[in-house]
């Protein structure tokens, strides 16, 4: 048999990569004879560059020192060149709200992420959106690509949606390093203002009060105005806008494109090109119910396997029972969900067990 097992990561335990590792020596221990592949996934968040390069057969991961991180303090980061020569770039290496060492939601900037594209010099890029800790509609990023956003007395704005906030002009004369090829991986389906945009569905985990996030959505509102007015236009209804604060916004006004991103990390992999020539798919993530099928990652590949006529099963941290999908449960493995969450390799390698004895 040939089994692929391409698992979410499961949230703040284990990653996609680690997951797959696990499942995979579970299987192995009980049906030696089997064709076991590793194909970790990620949905264009954090991590995405790790199951990237787990599925490539040559990689090759480049890095840069002293960027601006989220918080002005300087950062290293990754980013990774595809076989087919694209490179991509996750916004949470530069970016990422796990680098704040306190939250500020008016402060935090994507400039790092501006420095990453600038410093890649690829003309083929796709930015893995997740993870991040600004909602600065993309400033930073156009910044370091040689934007200026003016105040009202011509001075360069401060960093972050505090200088949204008085942002009053914008000069693109500048604009420089701009990949032909922009593809931003993500799965948020925001637009930037308005009650599903950026601030108000993102802004709380970022730390916005309820007055920043009133500012921050009317802020963007006027940012998507002014780009426009410096001959950057683009749609900020468009879903995917919002995502990661609106930098996919600011992307889009340099001509980018909003990308699925399970079903483009699928392709990316290899998964979808490989599921029809499988027995079995197995994946998963921390927890498993009838939401995971309508838009996450995981019922991406259940739909998958289900058009490719594959059988699947889901192993999760814990399982909705009223779910019509072949699962294992961690949960129910060790006896409590905190055991599960305590030594989440442990259990991924009882469930790959598990699955391997019910082969027939």
């Amino acid at each position: 048999m040939r089994i692929l097992f391409a698992p979410d990561s499961f949230k703040g335990t284990i990653d996609a990569v680690d997951a797959a590792a696990a499942l995979i020596e579970g299987w192995a221990a009980v049906r030696t004879g089997d064709d076991l592949v590793s194909m970790p996934q990620a949905d264009g968040g954090e991590g995405t560059l790790d199951v990237l390069a787990a599925c490539s057969a040559d990689p090759t991961w480049s890095s840069v020192s002293g960027v601006c991180g989220p918080d002005g303090r300087p950062v290293d980061a990754r980013w990774l060149t595809l076989e087919s020569g694209r490179a991509v770039i996750e916004l949470a290496e530069s970016s990422g709200i796990a680098m704040m060492e306190s939250l500020n939601a008016l402060t935090a900037t994507t400039r790092g992420l501006g420095d990453v594209i600038r410093e890649c010099g690829s003309d083929r890029i796709s930015v893995a959106l997740g993870g991040s800790a600004s909602t600065d509609g993309g400033l930073g990023v156009l910044r370091a690509l040689g934007v200026r956003v003016l105040d009202e007395s011509g001075q360069d704005v401060p960093e972050g949606g505090a200088g949204l906030l008085v942002a009053r002009s914008v000069d693109a004369s500048g604009l420089a390093g701009v990949p032909s090829d922009i593809e931003l991986l993500t799965d948020t389906r925001a637009g930037l203002f308005g009650p599903d945009g950026a601030a108000q569905v993102f802004g709380p985990q970022k730390g916005a009060s309820a007055a920043d996030i009133e500012m921050l959505d009317g802020a963007l509102q006027r940012w998507a105005e002014l780009l426009a007015d410096a001959g950057l236009p683009a749609d900020p209804f468009m879903p995917g806008t919002g995502s990661a604060g609106g930098v996919g916004f600011g992307l889009c006004a340099l001509g980018a494109r909003v990308s699925g991103g399970a079903e483009r990390v699928s392709e990316l992999t290899g998964l979808s090109a490989a599921v029809p020539a499988a027995d079995l798919v197995v994946t998963g993530e921390g927890k498993f119910d009838r939401t995971s099928l309508t838009g996450k990652l995981v019922g991406h590949v259940v739909q998958i396997c289900s058009d490719a006529s594959v059988p699947v099963s889901v192993v999760a941290g814990a399982v909705d029972s009223d779910v019509e999908v072949r699962t294992v449960s961690l949960t129910d493995l060790a006896g409590s969900s905190e055991a599960a969450m305590a030594d989440p390799r442990r259990w991924l390698i009882a469930a790959g067990r598990r699955l391997a004895q019910k082969v027939r």
